[in-house]
């Protein structure tokens, strides 16, 4: 279980830098890179599925931190319904919405960091 747990893991760092690097490469252009939209959506059912893996074969990776859980779910929710709805406006996406995309990556990256 530990081997599966770790694969969720690069899935999901993985995907959060899919959603930094393609919301940065986007900022050039008029619209969203759709792949951003994915990475985020991706991000977040991969750290549903770690913390699930961990409470199932009790690996301890989350004990004692289901408050620091809590935040980055509801964050990384965030992120995915803007990139989508960033997406979804096609050529109109504004320079404050990716800025927010962006910003909110680097939220859920410092929580993940520094709340131990």
């Amino acid at each position: 279980m530990e081997f599966l747990y770790d694969v969720f893991v690069f899935v999901h760092f993985a995907s959060w830098a899919l959603v930094f690097g393609g919301t940065i490469a986007s900022m050039r252009s008029k619209a969203l890179y759709r792949a951003v939209s994915h990475g985020a959506w991706g991000a977040l059912v991969a750290g549903v599925v770690m913390v699930g893996i961990d409470e199932m074969a009790d690996l301890g990776h989350t004990e004692g931190l289901m408050a620091k859980i809590g935040v980055k779910l509801v964050v990384a929710l965030a992120v995915a319904v803007v990139a989508q709805l960033a997406v979804r406006k096609g050529e109109n996406v504004s320079q404050g919405l990716k800025g927010a995309i962006l910003g909110l990556t680097l939220v859920n990256i410092l929580v993940a960091v520094f709340w131990h």
